[in-house]
């Protein structure tokens, strides 16, 4: 199996004769997250099939056990209890004879609907894109088809379907990613696939048979780059359900490569009509990509990203391992003037992490206000809660002996958050690296929340409820050991919070 993979890589150039020989990269152990999910080793991108079933959270994600870039895609498996701990499982999916396995979902076929069912035991069905590089090499449209795997086992080892692909190529480029649930009105499974530039819809009665709904999007969104991993669930606000479709795209990001967009609106079986065309996009930070939500979660919309972009995703200075995900986040919906927007806020399960902390109220910063002694020893790995009673410029800025800093705030005249990374450590691994990025504030009130994540080489910011949100990457040559609040016009701060988070307990 080795050998094919090396072959593989070698016939589509990802690999050159000097790659074979190239020495172990130095492990860097001050980069690895601790409450993030990230494989120990080797590469790691989409996350994929998350579904939940019999109390355990399962996360496949796209994996190349080979290196530490991109190469024949596998599905990594991971599992938790608690959507915090997570325990590393063996190898769920391997590439055969049809192709790489990427990326794709999975479902709980509760009525057997696939027949895959045998003695009474419940099958997982994973729905997966089998992507075919000598197809893809040779120039044909149709290297990319929809496949089946089953586990009758609750997830722990699974057997691909001898019928696959079970949807052909019509004879389009970037036909892929499909996301599937059921349709209680329709009584049917929906498969939400990304072809191209665009959405497809198709329907099935028993996950084999597929028939094409209708498609959305040629002309809506943005297109600065192609679709992938699609999502389509509801979400309720003052009473009513909404429909809500997650549509990855790369580049055309808001800050500039991958990002996510979506758009909220109504669906009927058939086809899927939005609101308005307004394009709104989930996370605004360069670093949160391929993101998608668990099945079978009851009430609970739960959503996770690849914590990366593809901009620079095979040189981050990350060794012996490659990429993360963002923290598991709880998707809503708030309505803002006449607009209807997605929220975000880091799972509940998130707070037995955080320990005893300390809280600062009515702070007044006159210019600059220097915490560091009353949060000494604040790490690398921890929240920090801040409110402001106006509105005005300011800023939260980690620095360390080496002159670097980590600049986190709002920029009035703007209206918008930023995060700037262009003085916090490496940046020189790709010149697309470096940057100030600017997420909008939607909210309308006259002060500004905010919540950050820190965790090692990330942060998320979680501004207004979750209006507003950003996940960012950098990379210090040394810890942050300073902390200051900055605002040339002054500013009250209502209060600030801080807790160190913990590293999840092993299950």
């Amino acid at each position: 199996m080795k050998q094919f993979f090396l072959s593989a890589l070698f016939s589509l150039g990802l690999l050159g004769s000097q790659a074979q020989q190239a020495p172990a990269p130095t492990p860097t152990p001050k980069y690895r997250p601790a409450y993030h999910f990230s494989p120990a080793a080797h590469w790691m991108n989409d996350p994929n099939g998350m579904v939940y079933y019999e109390g355990t959270y399962h996360l496949f994600f796209q994996y190349y056990p080979g290196a530490m870039v991109w190469g024949p895609m596998h599905w990594g498996h991971a599992t938790s209890r608690d959507l915090v701990s997570w325990q590393e499982q063996p190898i769920a999916l391997f590439p055969d004879s049809l192709g790489y396995i990427f990326s794709g979902s999975a479902v709980v076929d509760a009525k057997n609907t696939s027949g895959f069912g045998k003695d009474d035991k419940t099958p997982l069905v994973a729905i997966f894109t089998h992507h075919d590089p000598k197809g893809e090499k040779a120039g044909s449209k149709t290297y990319q088809n929809q496949s089946l795997a089953y586990s009758l086992d609750a997830g722990n080892t699974w057997t691909k379907y001898a019928g696959n692909p079970v949807l052909k190529n019509p004879g389009i480029v970037d036909f892929r990613d499909p996301k599937v649930s059921w349709n209680d009105v329709a009584q049917k499974w929906l498969m939400t696939l990304a072809t191209k530039d665009r959405i497809t819809f198709y329907s099935s009665s028993n996950l084999k048979d597929w028939t094409r709904e209708s498609e959305f999007g040629a002309q809506l969104g943005a297109h600065g780059g192609v679709w992938e991993c699609p999502d389509l669930f509801t979400l309720p606000l003052n009473g009513k359900i909404y429909w809500v479709l997650l549509v990855n795209i790369n580049p055309g990001g808001p800050n500039g490569g991958s990002g996510t967009q979506y758009f909220v609106g109504n669906f009927d079986g058939h086809t899927f009509t939005p609101l308005n065309d307004q394009t709104k996009w989930a996370d605004y930070g360069p670093d949160d990509y391929a993101g998608v939500t668990w099945g079978n979660t009851g009430n609970r919309r739960i959503f996770l990203g690849w914590m990366s972009n593809w901009n620079y995703a095979n040189q981050v200075p990350t060794a012996p391992w490659r990429n993360a995900t963002t923290v598991p986040r709880e998707l809503g919906l708030r309505q803002v003037g006449g607009e209807i927007y997605l929220t975000s806020q880091p799972v509940k399960e998130l707070a037995k992490l955080t320990q005893p902390g300390r809280t600062l109220k009515n702070l007044t910063v006159a210019k600059s206000l220097d915490l560091t002694s009353q949060l000494k020893g604040f790490g690398d790995k921890f929240s920090l809660k801040m409110s402001t009673g106006q509105l005005r410029n300011f800023a939260v800025v980690l620095g360390n002996a080496a002159g670097e800093e980590l600049r986190i705030g709002y920029d009035k005249p703007a209206n918008q958050y930023f995060i700037d990374r262009r003085k916090a450590g490496q940046v020189g691994f790709s010149p697309k690296f470096a940057g100030r990025h600017l997420t909008p504030r939607l909210a309308t009130g006259p002060a500004a929340d905010m919540t950050l994540l820190f965790d090692a080489t990330s942060v998320e910011l979680f501004a207004d409820g979750g209006l507003s949100i950003a996940s960012e990457l950098f990379f210090p040559g040394r810890p942050f050991t300073t902390l200051k609040l900055q605002a040339p016009d002054g500013l009250v701060v209502r209060e600030l919070s801080y807790s160190k988070m913990g590293k999840p307990a092993a299950q």
